[in-house]
């Protein structure tokens, strides 16, 4: 069993770098913004991120289908179909990248309107959009080559990818907004950037020579658009979509309710988002190594393996989370300091805080079941999981908010949380008794 153990944190500490890289697009966009005059900046450079994790993570399933596909298809050892999953999930990302753009107008207008933007802080919300939106294609297609480096449990160049996008969206942000005055315009502007420098670097990194597949066979038009091959895809990426338009919902109801307090709330409850965020990303790394490892003993056929992985990676993560919700506890106040200067904000944020706390040793149950379900490629569990916790988080924060206010909000999204990973509990035998059913991922 400490062999599980030590192959959990070889792979998973790469994987938690690597996630914890990703939170900081929006991270430093909070920070510059914060420092920008007035709090409009902040509030509108706040909902335009929630507007792109929104419009992004609702295309997770580019990231979480493939890598559930090459988790087990490596475990098979079928190498033509690793090589099959990458190029259907690259198209796939493409092409709606290319959709995004082409519709952009009346997703951001809408999407704004939906998220309780006004005046001034709509102004900065659209500046942003408008300029970051041309980064959809880059940054799906980010997602799928994650997805394939994950589940050939190629943990470090993840993390040297991770690292590469926000090198130069650091580098370029302070160019933009501190020498050059460009504001808001500029932070969009480097996220942009640094989006397409990630793809670039990505691509190039997945032309280096694999030992176990340069000698593959090279790849026909006709079995990459393999009819019954694409069909399974979809239904697999329309389950995780679903799944995940639940959990985008209900970070955007966060959002608007919110927003509806007022633009100190809404920034506020921005920065203590953070702070959930980069916390979630931390313990995705567990979930991601949990899904590279179930989906390898799955396509290899290793009932025990299965079972020694997922007491290894839930025990591990649980213990980085309470870790997490120590240090929130401690360093908590300077952490807000560290996100704005504007006293007012700051104050409401450490009125806030204790929920901020709270949230990693609540929430890491759900991440980890998720990656259980991403593994074993059971989006229809996943699916309706999500749903059902969406639907008692709304009625939840209907209530909670008109008795207790922004706290009433609050403690529904930790009940949210709680829904997540209990709905899930519930559904794990079902992967337990058709374990023997799974078969390895071939080409067709």
């Amino acid at each position: 069993m400490a062999t599980w153990y030590r192959r959990i944190f070889v792979l998973a500490i790469p994987l938690i770098l690597s996630n914890l890289t990703q939170p900081l697009l929006s991270t430093v966009d909070t920070i510059l913004s914060g420092h920008l005059p007035g709090a409009s900046a902040l509030g509108g450079v706040a909902v335009a991120g929630i507007f792109f994790n929104a419009i992004f993570w609702s295309f997770g399933f580019l990231r979480m289908g493939v890598t559930g596909l090459v988790a087990q298809a490596h475990g098979a050892r079928d190498h033509h179909a690793l090589r099959l999953h990458l190029l259907r999930g690259l198209l796939s990302a493409v092409t709606i990248g290319l959709v995004l753009v082409v519709l952009k107008q009346p997703l951001i207008h809408l999407s704004l309107g939906l998220l309780g933007a006004t005046g001034a802080v709509l102004q900065n919300a659209d500046a942003y959009c408008q300029i970051r939106i041309w980064s959809a294609p880059a940054a799906l297609a980010n997602y799928a080559i994650l997805g394939f480096l994950l589940g050939r449990q190629r943990a470090r160049t993840a993390l040297a990818l991770q690292a590469a996008i926000n090198v130069v969206n650091v580098a370029v942000a302070l160019l933009l907004v501190l020498k050059l005055h460009w504001g808001v315009a500029g932070i969009a502007t480097a996220t942009l950037t640094a989006e397409w420098v990630g793809c670039a670097v990505g691509l190039l990194l997945l032309r280096i020579p694999s030992s176990s597949l340069e000698n593959a066979a090279p790849i026909r038009w006709r079995e990459l658009l393999d009819a019954p091959s694409l069909r399974r895809l979809f239904a697999l990426n329309r389950d995780i979509f679903l799944r995940t338009l639940g959990l985008v919902a209900a970070y955007a109801w966060f959002t608007r309710t919110g927003a509806r307090q007022g633009e100190t709330i809404l920034a506020a409850n921005a920065l203590l988002m953070n702070l959930h965020m980069i916390a979630s990303y931390g313990l995705d790394g567990f979930a991601n190594a949990t899904e590279a490892l179930v989906g390898e003993a799955i396509g290899a056929k290793r009932q025990s393996d299965f079972h020694k992985i997922l007491r290894a990676s839930t025990l591990s993560a649980f213990a980085v989370a309470a870790l997490i919700s120590l240090t929130y506890l401690i360093l908590g106040p300077w952490l807000v300091s560290l996100f704005t200067n504007q006293e007012t904000v700051r104050l409401l944020a450490l009125h806030y805080l204790p929920w901020a706390v709270a949230l990693p040793v609540v929430a890491v149950w759900g991440f980890q079941l998720d990656g259980v379900f991403i593994g074993a490629t059971r989006a229809r569990e996943l699916r309706d999981s999500m749903l059902l916790s969406f639907a008692g988080f709304w009625l939840m924060a209907v209530l909670f908010q008109r008795w207790m206010g922004n706290h009433g909000l609050w403690c529904a999204f930790l009940g949210f949380m709680i829904l997540r990973g209990g709905n899930l509990a519930l559904r794990l035998p079902r992967i337990e008794k058709n374990f023997a059913e799974q078969l390895p991922v071939s080409s067709k």
